[in-house]
């Protein structure tokens, strides 16, 4: 079965309606590292009820469509995709509580040749279940391992965004704890791989290794400290690529560069010094 490029451009993806609280708020700022210095009165703010706040980066996890490519007939090899990016604009800083709903559609599909892999691209609009009100627009593209040469349009992937070539203005390091995704996972994401160290084995790593949208959490975090002074507001965008997988436990360091309102950013284990998430860019109010 291959990809068929109308047929898919064409899905129709379930909407996704989801009510959440004040504790699916605090316990997603403790799976991405909030409190982990429990006398930090700024990171309370995101794990205590106590003027709760919620992290942006929350909304990527919020009204999931899930692993839609795997169960709705895609034509796609669901064994062999990788989160290549994601990318998340704020429309309202977002509520620490609430009924969403999510709206899901493919907006381009690029193929990239046989042997090379085919990029689907994705995005959902989250909006308020009462009032209508836009709260996020969310874009991922996902790499197709298997799917290239299927005959879709074989234009090239847009360009990432580069990082100033100068040192980076600050680096944040943040600790992850050793349990950090069996914390993540709770907020939704229940794949074996970040959980089961045997599943984990049989995809080639020591351990189970951190989500991806953990390690951009975290990285989120890192933005909100170093230049947004922890107020959930001035973040309106974040977007990054994926690039090396990482395990709890690690530290990271994110090297950031601020032009105006523009942020670039990288983040890179201390451990290993291999870089997580490159081509970050956000926008900053």
């Amino acid at each position: 079965m291959a990809i068929d490029y109308e047929k898919l451009m064409a899905l129709a993806i379930p909407d996704v309606r989801q009510t959440y609280t004040a504790r699916d708020t605090m316990l997603y700022a403790l799976g991405v590292g909030l409190g982990h210095d429990p006398t930090d009165r700024e990171q309370l703010r995101f794990v205590y009820e106590k003027a709760l706040c919620a992290l942006p980066t929350m909304a990527v996890v919020l009204a999931s469509p899930g692993s839609w490519i795997r169960n709705l007939d895609t034509g796609i090899d669901y064994v062999k995709v990788v989160h290549g990016e994601q990318g998340l604009v704020l429309h309202r800083p977002l509520p620490v509580e609430g009924t969403l709903v999510t709206r899901t559609r493919v907006v381009d599909v690029i193929d990239k040749g046989a042997g090379k892999g085919a990029v689907v691209v994705s995005e959902r609009e989250l909006t308020d279940a009462v009032t209508g009100e836009r709260i996020a627009s969310i874009t991922q593209s996902t790499f197709c391992r298997g799917d290239g040469g299927f005959g879709g349009p074989a234009r090239p992937t847009p360009a990432p965004h580069k990082v100033p070539e100068r040192a980076p203005d600050v680096v944040c390091e943040l600790k992850t704890n050793p349990n950090a995704a069996l914390v993540y996972r709770l907020s939704g994401d229940y794949n074996p791989l970040h959980s089961d160290p045997d599943v984990a084995a049989k995809a080639g790593f020591p351990q189970p290794i951190l989500h991806g949208l953990a390690t951009y959490g975290v990285t989120g975090h890192a933005i909100l400290k170093s230049v947004c002074g922890y107020d959930p507001a001035r973040l309106r965008a974040i977007s990054a690529r994926f690039t090396a997988p990482v395990f709890p436990g690690e530290t990271f360091a994110v090297s950031i560069w601020q032009d105006g309102p523009v942020v670039s950013f990288e983040t890179r284990s201390v451990e290993r010094g291999v870089v997580a998430i490159g081509n970050g860019r956000a926008e900053i109010a």
